[in-house]
């Protein structure tokens, strides 16, 4: 056979034996793989890449008759239905007879189950075709990942009843995590407002199936009842008199009295309150916008990562930062309801990573430039406040802010 002119040839030789398979579900498995290319390569708004793909394929091989050819566009319309011309393709004459399945599933169960911290949260839905021919009954499992914001990854198996009962036993043998029925709506909501984040990602994440299996999840996402009322859930960041009170609050707590924080000197109560902001600001650049949603994996972004890019600390905030945070995760996993097991891990890295916050504070190798430039001003001994002395400051260094390669 000659080599394909085209991507849409590829995608035709590629599906030659389509009508092979034995049931719908195997169809619609192997288009999403195809389909899995395009949304890999895509740069921006991979959904939209796929959409875009779609009907053009439908466009071009509009007067193809082969029974491939009208097999693998009918699983492309039932994968990307909002594709243009999708609604105008039907099963050819000699299609198999499971192609009348194509799409045609019910939701059957849906479940979540995720970490007592919150860093990640798994959704599972279970769905089975009208017809035997469909296929088996099988499960969408979608991976969200609340510290990055997006859906890590998506997979769709079975058997379904094989991979919810591994999902519960797994969780119930683990103290730190938990499994529960779960709202198809919230679902819904949850899984395609951080798989939009994740179909405009620059680079996806590495491993897993998310390329391969993210048209069937979609397809399948579509089917969801409730989904017309499920809205995206946004938390606002705290404002500033409720981000008072929540110190305030704080402050009077046996976790601030644990660590010392409740009758600081009042030459450290601009580092206290210094610190504490941190925390909340730390908390406000996360979708959810929680401040008691801590972890050890939260905790270390903050402590070795966030930190340092974000905010420039003398030696008085960074003695006290460390302990800071200790009081304050001890105090929201006990708002939290967390295990005391949970706490105490929380705790135990948090007194593990100083060590190397120290020496991250005093190498400045993390620091973003404009942060770097505010360490070295103050270094110098400028006031920020006297625009004359910041902009001779900015003059006599403009080589050093705009030739670091940091």
């Amino acid at each position: 056979m000659a080599t394909p002119q085209t991507p849409y040839e590829a995608v035709l030789h590629a599906a030659r034996d389509v009508t092979r398979l034995d049931t719908a579900l195997d169809a619609e498995m192997l288009g999403a793989a195809l389909l899995g290319s395009v949304y890999a390569i895509a740069e921006t708004d991979r959904e939209a890449a796929v959409r875009e793909f779609v009907a053009g394929f439908l466009a071009a091989t509009s007067r193809r008759r082969s029974a491939a050819a009208t097999t693998i566009r009918a699983v492309f319309a039932a994968l990307v239905p909002e594709a243009e011309g999708a609604a105008r393709v039907r099963p050819g004459a000699y299609a198999p007879t499971w192609a009348g399945q194509l799409g045609r599933v019910r939701l059957t169960g849906t479940w979540a189950y995720g970490d007592v911290y919150g860093d990640q949260t798994s959704y599972l839905a279970t769905f089975a075709y009208d017809d035997v021919e469909g296929g088996p009954e099988h499960a969408v499992v979608a991976l969200v990942d609340h510290n990055i914001g997006i859906a890590k990854d998506v997979f769709v198996g079975g058997p379904a009843e094989r991979i919810v009962e591994q999902a519960r036993e797994v969780c119930t043998e683990d103290e730190f995590t938990w499994f529960r029925t779960e709202d198809p709506a919230r679902m819904y909501a949850e899984v395609s407002r951080h798989l939009e984040v994740t179909d405009d990602l620059g680079e996806l994440p590495a491993q897993g199936s998310l390329a391969t299996d993210r048209a069937l999840v979609g397809a399948r996402l579509a089917v969801l009842p409730g989904r017309a009322a499920a809205g995206a859930r946004y938390v606002p960041p705290p404002t500033d008199e409720e981000r008072t009170r929540l110190v305030r609050v704080f402050l009077g707590s046996p976790e601030a009295a644990r660590f010392g924080l409740h009758a600081v000197a009042d030459d450290d109560l601009a580092s206290l309150h210094f610190c504490l902001g941190l925390l909340l600001d730390h908390a406000a650049s996360f979708p959810d916008a929680d401040p008691m949603r801590w972890s050890p994996t939260v905790a270390e972004l903050f402590l070795l990562d966030w930190v340092h890019r974000r905010a420039v600390l003398d030696m008085d905030d960074a003695a006290l930062l460390p302990r800071v945070l200790r009081g304050w995760t001890a105090y929201a996993a006990r708002q939290r309801g967390l295990p005391a097991a949970a706490a105490r891990r929380t705790d135990e890295a948090i007194e593990e990573m100083v060590p190397e916050f120290a020496r991250l504070y005093s190498t400045g190798e993390r620091r973003s430039p404009a942060t770097a430039a505010v360490a070295q001003l103050m270094a110098d001994g400028v006031d920020p406040d006297d625009p004359a002395a910041l902009d001779a400051w900015i003059e006599a260094n403009r080589h050093r802010l705009t030739d670091d390669p940091a």
